[in-house]
């Protein structure tokens, strides 16, 4: 895997990385992530820029807190017993069925008569 070095702005300053082409437009959305909370914080009051990255790394590590918190609630919520789930997919079938039956001789005034399709 080949270095390459490219150029991005955060905070007003051009900055050159290094990075991978694989990894260069992950490193690219990055940088543009961060350059707006860091922008976010300049225009919330934050007049010096080592300050407004330290508010924009603390927004972006709260939110990637908050999603991996989401993410283990889910998949924690997901836990489904296979054997469930295969009696459930039986009753809905055995549902279907009694709701085509019933729907082949659908019960008016007077007798039963056939639905014909």
């Amino acid at each position: 895997m080949s270095q390459q070095r490219i150029e991005v702005t955060l905070a007003g300053q051009k900055i050159t990385l290094a990075t991978s082409a694989e990894h260069e437009p992950l490193l690219r959305a990055a940088c543009v992530l961060v350059d707006e909370q860091i922008q976010l914080a300049i225009g919330g009051g934050n007049r010096s820029i080592e300050r407004a990255s330290m508010m924009a790394a603390l927004k972006i590590a709260g939110d990637l807190i908050k999603l991996q918190n989401n993410q283990s609630q889910q998949s924690s919520a997901v836990n489904v017993n296979p054997d469930q789930v295969v009696q459930l997919q039986a009753e809905i079938r055995r549902l279907e069925d009694q709701v085509d039956t019933l729907m082949q001789t659908l019960s008016l005034p007077g007798s039963p008569r056939p639905i014909v399709p």
